[in-house]
């Protein structure tokens, strides 16, 4: 039977869907950063990958250790595939994350194959250690915590900063009132007092502020790439399903063209003949 085809999109597996309508001027795009939500939601995606890293790496290395503490026995190669589900299954929230907050259109990979799973459990077994899917999971889960931590660090330091410095002419008044400070501290700045000191935090902040969401937006590029090349099909399930796209497309072709040919022997020839 044909293969049926969808209709090509302007977001295709890998590309990021729903953002850039058009083009626009650089300068309003650049001073419209930190109000749009494309801003926020990768921001989001920053804030919350930190601690599911934490609680994604500590599991793996965790049953990775058992595992190969018990690999001397029966016990240790059954629990280590079942660390390598259980990556997998953690690749799909990545995966459903990423397309939620970050707009990526990630294919999900090839999954452990049917035959195999239906052979018994140790057949399962051995499908989830032979896949090297499994094994990017397993990867992903714990080169994604360092990372993690330090987009998170970076982008909420940034973040919350800039913030501080462009509002603390709003706010400064609240520490001469109801403390013993006057005004507020930054770090080796000292205490922010008078006019001119508030006023050029004020514009520090605001610079900080507009550029905040580019970097937000270059930390968020890494874990898209991180997604794709980690949590995708790989390179030859990809290279398989184009050659099966472009089977079907040329069995279609084929089809039609042979359905021409008979409808033109039949329309033109054979009448003639007749």
């Amino acid at each position: 039977m044909a293969t049926a085809h969808r209709a090509p999109s302007d977001a295709g597996p890998g590309r990021t869907a729903g953002y850039g309508d058009g083009p626009r001027n650089p300068f309003s795009a650049f001073l419209l950063a930190p109000l749009e939500n494309r801003t926020y939601r990768e921001f989001l995606y920053l804030l919350t990958g930190f601690p599911l890293a934490i609680v994604t790496f500590s599991w793996t290395v965790t049953m990775v250790s058992v595992s190969a503490g018990l690999l001397i026995t029966f016990v240790g190669i059954p629990l280590l595939a079942l660390t390598l589900a259980s990556c997998r299954g953690i690749g799909a929230f990545e995966r459903a994350r990423a397309r939620g907050l970050l707009h990526l259109d990630a294919p999900d990979p090839e999954p452990v194959s049917a035959v195999q799973r239906s052979s018994g459990l140790m057949a399962w077994v051995g499908a989830l250690l032979r896949s090297g899917t499994s094994w990017r999971h397993l990867l992903y889960t714990v080169v994604y915590f360092p990372w993690a931590t330090a987009a998170f660090t970076v982008s909420f330091v940034f973040w919350a900063t800039g913030w501080a410095l462009l509002l603390s002419p709003a706010y400064h008044w609240v520490f001469d009132a109801y403390t013993d400070q006057p005004g507020p501290e930054f770090g080796d700045w000292g205490y922010l007092d008078s006019a001119p000191e508030l006023a050029v935090a004020s514009l520090a902040g605001l610079v900080l502020v507009l550029l905040t969401p580019w970097l937000i937006r270059g930390l968020a590029q890494v874990d898209r790439l991180l997604v794709l090349g980690l949590l995708g099909p790989s390179r030859l399930a990809e290279r398989a399903q184009e050659l099966e796209s472009d089977r079907g497309a040329v069995v279609d072709t084929a089809a039609a063209d042979l359905r021409r040919i008979e409808r033109d022997l039949h329309d033109g020839a054979q009448a003639r003949l007749v």
